[in-house]
């Protein structure tokens, strides 16, 4: 890991997340811990090589650090903050977004071997890191040192990093992402449509027949999947846009919270502190303050 951890510092600024020559890769350097920030966090895994970090979804913590990562199969709301950090040995993390058609191409080979299916649980998970795959992630960077050789030699490590998960203990949470007959599958619609039309009023029964499924059964299996239920979804995603247009396009907050779908700025106010810690004014003066804005 100490090897990972010195490429990325070669590659990263303090409190940046840091894109990449590769699209679908960013990297990030923090030199203390972090308040709590709020984001959609898409299908992806995420290694860290120096440092700690929590996530928050719905009630629920997960903690990862060296010898974790952690994985998301679905779209979720998160909250998430470094925990471990210092100026000596900062906080090193890069995040890797899922190609779900190249895991597609990988899985109709049939020299695949995959362990069996585990128990229908969350969308996010945190498992160990194997040095198969630590390695994988090596020579992903050692990619950035040599732009020529991205095109041809990219795609070859990042499906070496798709097929080292895919057979690993938490392969079935990734299989299930495309499998079209798979809740995971069903439901991951229902969330695409829900960051499409968060601002909208719906009903479960509607949203559970546009998922095909009853509408007991995607209660049941959205709440499973991803720690909350469909309107506590829609709330989150709701919330966090609200949190995005004061801070980047300095709506104020009863503006915010009619174009993300409120009709009462006393509710989006009262929800808003309860999610965030702060009402809106105060949390928006705070992380400007900050930043240094």
């Amino acid at each position: 890991m100490k090897k990972l951890a010195e490429k990325i510092a070669r590659l990263t600024v303090n409190g940046s997340l840091s894109a990449t020559a590769l699209p679908e890769l960013s990297l990030f350097r923090s030199e203390s811990p972090t308040g709590p920030v709020s984001y959609l966090h898409g299908p992806s895994i995420c290694l860290i090589a120096q440092g700690e970090k929590t996530v928050m979804l719905g009630d629920e913590v997960y903690r990862y650090d060296e010898n974790h990562f952690l994985i998301t199969s679905l779209g979720l709301p998160v909250m998430a903050q470094v925990t471990r950090a210092t100026p000596a040995e900062p906080y090193l993390g890069m995040t890797l977004r899922f190609d779900l058609q190249e895991i597609s191409r990988l899985l109709i080979d049939d020299r695949l071997l995959l362990l069996q299916d585990g128990d229908a649980g969350r969308g996010m998970v945190v498992a160990e890191v194997s040095q198969p795959l630590l390695g994988a992630f090596e020579r992903l960077l050692d990619l950035l040192g040599t732009p020529e050789d991205i095109p041809i030699l990219s795609p070859l490590v990042q499906r070496e990093i798709y097929y080292r998960l895919l057979v690993g203990e938490q392969g079935w949470r990734i299989r299930r992402m495309i499998d079209a007959g798979s809740q995971s599958y069903q439901i991951a619609r229902a969330i695409d449509w829900l960051k499409d039309n968060f601002a909208r009023q719906f009903r479960v029964e509607e949203l559970a027949d546009y998922s095909r499924m009853s509408a007991s059964s995607f209660h049941h299996h959205f709440r499973s999947l991803t720690a909350m239920s469909p309107l506590q979804f829609q709330k989150c995603l709701r919330l966090q846009e609200a949190k995005r247009l004061m801070l980047t396009e300095h709506l104020d907050a009863a503006a915010a919270a009619f174009r993300v779908g409120y009709e009462s700025p006393s509710q989006f106010s009262r929800e808003y502190s309860r999610l965030f810690g702060a009402p809106p004014l105060r949390d928006i003066r705070s992380m400007q303050h900050s930043a240094g804005t």
